[in-house]
């Protein structure tokens, strides 16, 4: 089914996934008791580190990903195929990151050092990983465009969504979506793209680098400021040709399936359905789950709101669907969030999640009402 970006492209399977996952983005492993490039960065994040009331780790590490292949290996999906990723050019990199910025991160090959306030940090790997990590965002894109696959999923690391045209932040290094996206455009004849983000937090650089762009819908559904990286404003909309096509929905800490799926039926369908898409991306990130950063979201809204983007994608695009992985720091909700994605991508019934605890309420109900209610009232 392989055909070259020359001949157009093929028509895939339907419910066909690949899941890009490449060994290289583990070598981005920052340690924050290895010795760091000196300089005021360093000097002020060791103040703060020496603060907190106890050893601090990165939280972003390469268990994260080794975790999820762990538990696709033991509960594979039936219908999902694995490939490796490659490594993005500097072209492909250029196209959202600006040369000085390319630059100063390709300096720091090979060493330790901070970047950030935010305590985004590279190791001697970091840069390679990266690299990787962007270019296989750009390899699923090409998968699904040349029609290898309906969907596919990169499994990536260093996440991209903070990382702004001249700026690491948050973790990031690479805009990974946003490589993909650009290159999607590019090369690979999609005039528009819609960026869907459900990470838990605002993707602030994907924002900013398609701020006027009429091109690409960028739709962020996120926890509200003040927390992290606190922008993301129902307001922020865009400007000048391009304005309109930011869409954010901030949405209060104790937030969960009902309103996510109220945004995605209410607001992301009708507004795909304006824009009509010829590529959907996914920024990924897990950590809205309840077990992860106090947004409650359930692993059966994770697989309805994947159903949803599959009925988007296959209204305007043929099916053309990437998800590329973005936050998620708990092993269990963010393995077991991936899965749920793969098995609807994979074509699973995505499930209608009820409100928490009523179905455990009902339960204790039917198994205890008895002892309570005399047999004459209990139909009451």
């Amino acid at each position: 089914m392989n055909s070259s970006l020359g001949k157009g492209p093929a028509v895939a399977d339907r419910n066909g996934v690949i899941a890009f996952y490449d060994e290289r983005v583990l070598a981005h492993e920052p340690d924050a008791n290895v010795s760091f490039l000196p300089g005021r960065m360093d000097k002020r994040i060791r103040e703060v580190l020496a603060g907190l009331s106890g050893p601090w780790k990165y939280p972003e590490h390469p268990g994260r990903l080794t975790a999820v292949r762990k538990l696709l290996e033991a509960e594979p999906v039936p219908g999902v195929e694995f490939e490796a990723g490659a490594a993005a050019t500097r072209e492909q990199l250029g196209r959202v990151h600006i040369q000085l910025y390319l630059d100063d991160i390709f300096e720091l090959r090979g060493r330790n050092a901070w970047l950030d306030m935010d305590t985004t940090a590279v190791s001697p790997g970091s840069v390679d990983a990266a690299e990787v990590a962007a270019g296989t965002a750009v390899a699923a894109a090409e998968a699904v465009v040349q029609g290898r696959c309906e969907s596919a999923f990169a499994l990536v690391r260093p996440p991209g969504h903070h990382a702004e045209p001249t700026r690491a932040r948050g973790f990031c290094l690479f805009n990974n979506v946003a490589v993909a996206a650009t290159h999607a455009q590019a090369v690979l004849g999609c005039k528009r793209v819609l960026i869907l983000d459900w990470d838990a937090h605002h993707g602030n650089g994907t924002q900013s680098l398609f701020w006027s762009d009429p091109d690409v819908l960028f739709f962020d559904i996120h926890r509200a400021s003040p927390f992290y990286p606190g922008s993301g404003r129902m307001e922020d909309i865009g400007a000048g040709a391009g304005e309109g096509t930011i869409v954010n929905v901030p949405v209060p800490a104790g937030a969960g399936d009902q309103a996510y799926l109220k945004a995605f039926r209410e607001l992301l369908v009708p507004a795909a359905d304006w824009f009509r898409p010829d590529l959907v991306l996914v920024s990924a990130g897990f950590d809205p789950h309840w077990q992860d950063l106090a947004l409650n979201v359930s692993y059966e809204c994770f697989s309805a709101m994947t159903g949803i983007l599959q009925s988007v994608a296959r209204r305007h695009c043929g099916g053309k669907l990437v998800f590329v992985l973005e936050g998620g720091y708990n092993l269990d909700s963010l393995s077991r969030g991936v899965r749920s994605v793969l098995e609807v991508l994979a074509g699973a019934e995505p499930p209608e999640p009820g409100i928490c605890g009523v179905a455990e309420v009902e339960a204790a109900v039917a198994y205890h009402r008895e002892a309570f209610v005399p047999p004459e009232a209990r139909d009451s």
